[in-house]
């Protein structure tokens, strides 16, 4: 559910399409991502699900997989 919600998110973002982002995808290198589409990012998923995420703490997440899991635990 996270996972899925993080690429429509990303999709959306960077104007891809959904089938071209993976648990592998790495937001920075791969997307070409700087700190504000992180920060934004982050901010839809703490609105959608409640949470609140440092930025050093996001920082430490490369991936999608890597950031879905790093939610996904925050939530339970």
């Amino acid at each position: 559910m996270v996972y899925e919600r993080i690429i429509e998110a990303l999709a959306a973002q960077f104007e891809l399409e959904p089938d071209k982002i993976n648990r592998n995808t790495d937001v920075m290198k791969d997307l070409g991502a700087d700190s504000l589409d992180l920060v934004e990012l982050i901010m839809t998923l703490e609105d959608e699900y409640g949470v609140s995420v440092t930025d050093e703490s996001i920082y430490e997440c490369k991936t999608v997989g890597e950031i879905a899991d790093f939610i996904e635990a925050m939530i339970k």
